[in-house]
């Protein structure tokens, strides 16, 4: 029986914190490059952001990269000195408008629910979408700035779809009433919190997670943003946990 666009499996490689390599459609994305070695990072907010650990690999060792997926600009554990400089590397850069605006270059802005078609190799097209997110609580805006998710499909392909630093659930139940069932959810997890905003979440944490999975219908889960960086809450291991316990862990893959 011949495989069906849902039945493929896309390849993804979790490098560490939020950045991953993604193969979809005879192209190479990579969500929020992240490079820089362990130490301590500033945020906008004056928050001292603390990385533990250090990529899996490195930019050289990545390979051409035909576009960067960026969630957002703003905090270093999302795009960090080495990320930076291999923007100017990249053809394209899509991420949210304020970021494009910040960082010039090839940096392209895509509002929500606005899309983009990127030429594939062999013909035909991958269609990438902005997917809204919201970093944290309502109204967090103004703290700790704007963020995005993606979708990605093509005629064919499976639907690929990628949080970004999203903590809303009622975000992705939108996203889930326009794009479920997916096939490959890349969520971002790790619970980090802040105390400015009563310690609520500002990413997803592993059984918002698992919920978010059920939501889209996600045949395959693969989770980042959980490690590699000391304001995380939660591991890899936590994510896990709240997978097993919804009955989801089939889901839940390694990469």
């Amino acid at each position: 029986m011949a495989a069906t666009a849902r039945s493929i499996d896309v390849p993804v490689r979790v490098l560490g914190g939020p950045t991953v390599l993604i193969e979809y459609g005879g192209l190479r994305f990579l969500t929020d490059p992240t490079f820089d070695g362990p130490g301590d990072y500033p945020s906008p907010s004056g928050r001292t952001l603390t990385k533990t650990a250090p990529s899996a690999t490195t930019p050289a060792e990545v390979g051409p990269v035909d576009a960067v997926l960026l969630s957002h600009d703003q905090h270093a554990d999302n795009l960090d000195h080495s990320g930076r400089a291999l923007l100017a590397d990249v053809p394209r850069t899509l991420t949210t408008p304020t970021a494009a605006a910040r960082l010039g270059g090839t940096a392209e802005p895509l509002a929500p629910w606005e899309s983009v078609e990127l030429p594939r190799p062999g013909g035909g097209t991958v269609t990438v979408t902005a997917a809204p997110a919201l970093h944290g609580p309502e109204g967090c805006e103004p703290l700790l700035g704007e963020v995005t998710g993606f979708l990605l499909t093509g005629s064919g392909l499976p639907t690929v779809y990628i949080s970004g630093d999203n903590a809303s659930l009622d975000l992705v139940r939108e996203i889930a009433a326009r794009y479920a069932p997916v096939d490959t959810a890349v969520l971002f997890a790790g619970a980090p919190r802040m105390p400015a905003l009563d310690d609520a979440l500002l990413v997803l944490d592993g059984q918002g997670a698992a919920k978010a999975a059920q939501l889209l219908g996600a045949r395959r889960v693969v989770a980042a943003h959980v490690d590699s960086w000391a304001h995380f809450t939660e591991t890899r291991r936590d994510v896990e946990t709240a997978f097993e316990e919804a009955g989801l862990a089939d889901r839940l893959r390694s990469a």
